[in-house]
């Protein structure tokens, strides 16, 4: 297939018949440590890929370094272990030149968030329609146990043996901040969550980002506690749910409301009243009200967590307007001559 011919709007083939859990999964041991929260999302999403009704040949999981960058080995689909903070850049190549692919990109805090930073907030601005797991242990696990880009102020570790001093990154609020299309953020525990949020990911046309709470029962076990154990998860976590009032608590007694200062804060529904609570809208075209739900998490604590969908927005997805131009060029000027180009007129010798 020239290059011409490439279909703009991304089609990727289905299969011919079901496909069931088992199809997705290869002979290769998997290799976590035992207890670790990776293997949860593994297993949920092993769960889920039948559902997408695609050719295994037909999907690609791209991954940086990291624990959870052994994804590629557990899933039989096509795969690419790629190098430290690169895995965005790689998927965004491969969804360009190659439509027919569903491209998910697998990485965590250090890989994503650290070396990464850059490639990670190019992907989410263009819109380049790939799925990025970020996993988010909030600590190095796979170089074992330094603090990472979304560790705690304070933090004792390997790196840090008098306590941390960076402020920790919220990675759902820099997706936001970079104009991500899609941004939504689950626990790897809650199996009905995750699957329900990688649904929604798949879906959506565009770049969707999507933030795994992931335990290391090694390095940092219990970080998120507060928002799994029973006697305070219906306390401390926020559920977003589409066109509902921003309630939570184990009674619903707590509710969101706008603040003075224009942002968002948490106020007793009894005394604020329903109509106060703000009504959750994904797909705003405005993200600042989902910003400040983002703001609104204790970043020691994890203190009032949202756990949901963000943002869900349509806007012009970046492989299809490059598809689009490169088509357009050829019919209008017909194709390039590479080695004209490489031989331009702005070359020079060095003597």
């Amino acid at each position: 297939m020239s290059t011409f011919e490439l279909p703009i709007v991304r089609t990727v083939p289905l299969a011919s018949a079901p496909q069931t859990t088992k199809e997705f999964k290869t002979d290769q041991e998997v290799r976590w440590c035992p207890g670790c929260g990776d293997y949860a999302v593994l297993a949920a999403v092993q769960g889920f890929m039948p559902e997408l009704g695609l050719k295994r040949e037909n999907i690609v999981f791209v991954s940086g370094i990291g624990c959870s960058s052994r994804f590629p080995y557990y899933l039989d689909t096509y795969g690419l272990h790629s190098i430290h903070g690169r895995a965005p850049a790689i998927a965004t190549g491969l969804a360009v030149t190659r439509p027919d692919l569903s491209v998910w990109v697998v990485t965590g805090d250090g890989d994503a968030l650290s070396i990464g930073g850059n490639h990670l907030l190019h992907a989410l601005r263009r819109n380049v329609d790939i799925k990025i797991l970020l996993f988010n242990n909030r600590i190095y696990g796979l170089t074992k146990g330094q603090y990472s880009p979304t560790s705690e102020e304070g933090k004792v570790t390997k790196s840090s043996p008098y306590g941390s001093l960076d402020r920790p990154v919220d990675a759902v609020s820099l997706a936001l901040g970079a104009e991500a299309s899609f941004v939504a953020r689950t626990l790897d525990s809650d199996r009905k969550h995750l699957t329900e949020t990688l649904r929604a990911a798949a879906a959506h046309r565009g770049t969707a980002f999507v933030e795994i709470y992931q335990n290391c029962d090694i390095f940092n076990d219990g970080a998120f506690d507060l928002l799994k154990a029973p006697e305070s998860r219906a306390q401390y976590t926020v559920p977003l749910r589409q066109g509902e009032p921003i309630t939570f608590g184990p009674e619903n007694e707590f509710g969101v409301v706008r603040a003075a200062n224009g942002g968002v804060e948490i106020a007793r529904v009894d005394e604020v009243g329903l109509d106060a609570v703000l009504i959750h809208d994904a797909h705003a075209a405005d993200p600042s009200q989902a910003f400040a739900l983002s703001r609104l998490t204790n970043p020691e604590t994890l203190a009032y967590t949202p756990l949901g969908v963000f943002r869900n927005v349509e806007r012009s997805v970046y492989d299809e307007q490059v598809r689009r131009q490169v088509r357009e060029t050829i019919d209008a000027q017909g194709e390039g001559d590479l080695t004209a180009l490489l031989r331009g007129k702005d070359t020079w010798v060095v003597a």
